[in-house]
């Protein structure tokens, strides 16, 4: 458990007072809540996904989390779950359509789970289904496709919320905690689209213009699915997690400076169309992750941070990274990345504190 004191350098003094008066402790059970919920509701991509491909050759390595698997690995919807005096979040979905040919192991169908109601999955993008990690990304003839021939199901957020109302009368039932979180991967995959254009010698003005609308175009349709699908079909609560700052990232070190801009300029356009669209609802709580994010970096001392520059996973992906991975790349101390852009289990930890004191200081914890 983590100490008052670092608890202290994580989020400041008004927040450890908040979580102290919600019951204290880093992310115990809250036996006496302000506000009873049924269930942990979650919708998103990598950054919430508890284990949707936790399965087949990735189950057998040890993975399965887009962390560092194995141990004390909980990511942020199961702390803030555990917070909340509920169970532990279980995938909604699982499955893989892995090209065996080229990863060793085989495909697993996608598997619908009643009851489970975490519907985050890795390389899940807002409407289009085809996200990173999906094998239709998959070429052959380019090595840097080749991450993909994993096979992930990147079921977007549309779908996500579909299913669930699908599965549930259509609609929510009011008693819920609803967790939002995506964005990341449609500024991803348009930030690689500028560079390739300009690459192939397109004007970096104008294939910048266009990676900006199609994010911007992403976040309204977050927005409408806020409004739409989930806030008039009945939630009350809905916590919407903005995105942190991927430039920042290990991944994004070392980029060209256009890149990287890039990059910068679509993850502030997408989180301000989002908090201008939802963020004056009562029923909406932004949590501003993009902001704690940045100071992290700027301060990781603060935070009790060893490392806020080097992936603890070294060059392997966080979804097949474990404490096995870490020992051999010597990461040893706090790390605040896994992989090129996933958190380590205390950087969720660190996440899950956050959205509690913003949930305490609303009323609804």
């Amino acid at each position: 458990m983590m100490t008052r004191k670092v608890l202290i350098r994580s989020l400041g003094l008004l927040a450890a007072a908040v979580l102290a008066a919600c019951g204290g402790g880093e992310d115990a059970g809250n036996q006496n809540p302000k506000v009873a919920y049924s269930r942990l509701v979650s919708f998103g991509d990598s950054l919430s996904d508890v284990g949707s491909y936790k399965v087949s050759g990735v189950a057998a390595a040890g993975g399965g989390k887009f962390t560092v698997n194995g141990g004390d690995d909980r990511i942020w919807v199961e702390r803030l779950s555990q917070t909340l005096g509920l169970g532990a979040p279980c995938a909604a979905q699982t499955g893989l359509n892995a090209i065996q040919a080229v990863v060793g192991f085989p495909p697993v169908p996608a598997t619908n789970h009643s009851g489970c109601y975490a519907y985050a999955q890795g390389g899940a993008r807002v409407t289009n289904p085809v996200g990173p990690g999906n094998a239709l990304l998959f070429n052959p003839a380019d090595s840097t496709s080749y991450g993909n021939a994993i096979g992930a199901l990147t079921r977007p957020l549309a779908s996500q919320v579909a299913g669930h109302l699908a599965a549930n009368g259509g609609s929510f039932g009011g008693d819920e905690l609803v967790a939002v979180m995506a964005g990341g991967n449609d500024s991803i995959v348009n930030t690689a689209i500028f560079g390739a254009t300009v690459a192939a010698g397109g004007d970096p003005a104008t294939a910048a213009a266009a990676a900006t609308t199609a994010v911007t175009a992403a976040a309204t349709e977050l927005v409408a699915l806020i409004k739409d699908q989930i806030l008039a079909k009945g939630a009350q609560r809905v916590i919407v997690v903005n995105l942190p700052d991927l430039s920042q990232t290990p991944a994004y070190a070392g980029q060209d400076a256009a890149v990287v801009a890039v990059v910068a300029g679509l993850v502030q356009a997408f989180n301000n169309t989002v908090a201008s669209g939802v963020g004056s609802d009562a029923r909406v709580l932004i949590i501003d992750a993009y902001t704690i994010d940045r100071d992290q970096n700027a301060n990781p001392a603060r935070y009790a941070l060893a490392d806020v520059t080097r992936p603890a996973c070294g060059e392997t992906s966080s979804l097949l990274c474990s404490l096995v991975t870490i020992a051999a790349n010597n990461a040893g101390g706090d790390f605040k990345y896994a992989d090129g852009v996933h958190p380590t289990p205390f950087t969720h930890q660190l996440l899950a504190q956050l959205v509690a004191v913003g949930m305490a200081q609303r009323g609804w914890l």
